[in-house]
């Protein structure tokens, strides 16, 4: 059994790691539309992202074989996949990139924060947004924001109703308290802390996750062939990265990174660091997005849904006895 303190599931917040868990903090960070390998926007051996290569690579693991799931469809299916293993509902088949509302949202129940938040388990989620400050401070982010260059679609929880309300709505207490607006200060005050949950996704900025869009300070205004966009991503890593790091050395944990889909092949890079994760490691295993849930239902000790029991989770990255 575990022990909770500091806020427990009704925050999002405080520490609720569980003493017989090998990995009591996962942590995501989700970027945007990269290739693991193709000539203009393959990440690995990209000489704009010198931090994933010549570091986290070295550090950790990548994958060579992470699949798309859904290789016809945009970004927000591939969010809500990441979320419940599927992107299809009774209720609802998400196929666009729509806002959150009453009619682009599911009331299904089956997925993964709504298991962490079953009676009985002490383990804590909250989702980090970059960009949802300003006019959005204290409410639940469904809408985007192009002032901020916020995008709802790279939320996944803010399309399920059991998170977001039904309809959804920007005063909806749980979603307001499992969300935060991201900032590197604040972020980082917050892991100095303890202030961390068990389970935390981060989504940077338009700019940031190497997606793109008008404006953009760091030249990232176009994602596809634009090789700053992977540069102002890999700069996003490289202030952010280092202290989820040395949280993770010292409380154990694991950070995932992930992008949602690959834009001109059909694998996406995926990188794993953490204290029992093996150093410059090549994992051939085949994953899907579907691997990435199930690992989390593993790791965070919530039932495997059987959407996704069959993937191959990421046991292959860790030292023996570490996973899940």
């Amino acid at each position: 059994g575990g022990t909770a303190t500091g806020g427990g599931t009704a925050t999002g917040g405080g520490t609720a790691a569980d003493a017989g868990s090998a990995i009591p903090y996962v942590f995501v960070i989700s970027m945007e539309n990269m290739d693991s390998a193709s000539p203009l926007i393959g990440i690995y051996g990209h000489a704009s992202a010198p931090y994933i290569n010549n570091t986290l690579m070295m550090q950790g693991g990548h994958a060579t074989a992470y699949g798309d799931v859904l290789p016809a469809l945009v970004s927000e299916p591939h969010y809500v996949w990441l979320e419940a293993g599927t992107n299809t509902f009774v209720d609802h088949t998400f196929t666009g990139d729509g806002d959150s509302n009453a009619g682009n949202s599911t009331s299904d129940t089956n997925h993964l924060v709504t298991q962490l938040a079953a009676a009985g388990n002490v383990k804590t989620w909250r989702s980090y947004q970059e960009g949802i400050s300003a006019a959005t401070t204290g409410m639940c982010p469904i809408s985007s924001s192009g002032a901020t260059n916020y995008a709802a679609k790279h939320d996944p929880f803010v399309f399920f109703q059991d998170v977001a309300g039904n309809p959804p709505s920007k005063t909806t207490a749980d979603c307001v308290a499992h969300h935060r607006n991201f900032t590197t200060q604040t972020f980082q005050a917050d892991l100095l802390a303890m202030d961390v949950a068990n389970y935390t996704f981060i989504t940077p900025n338009l700019c940031n996750d190497m997606h793109g869009a008008s404006g953009c300070s760091n030249g990232c205004t176009s994602g596809l062939t634009n090789s700053q966009c992977v540069g102002g991503g890999d700069d996003f890593l490289l202030a952010n990265v280092p202290a989820i790091r040395t949280f993770i050395n010292a409380h154990g944990g694991v950070l995932f990174i992930v992008w949602d889909e690959p834009a001109l092949s059909s694998t996406t890079p995926f990188v794993v660091v953490g204290p029992h994760v093996k150093p410059n490691h090549t994992s051939s295993v085949a994953y899907t997005h579907s691997s990435y849930l199930k690992s989390l239902q593993k790791i965070l000790g919530v039932p495997v849904t059987a959407r996704v029991s069959s993937a191959n989770d990421f046991a292959d990255f860790f030292d023996p006895g570490y996973f899940p």
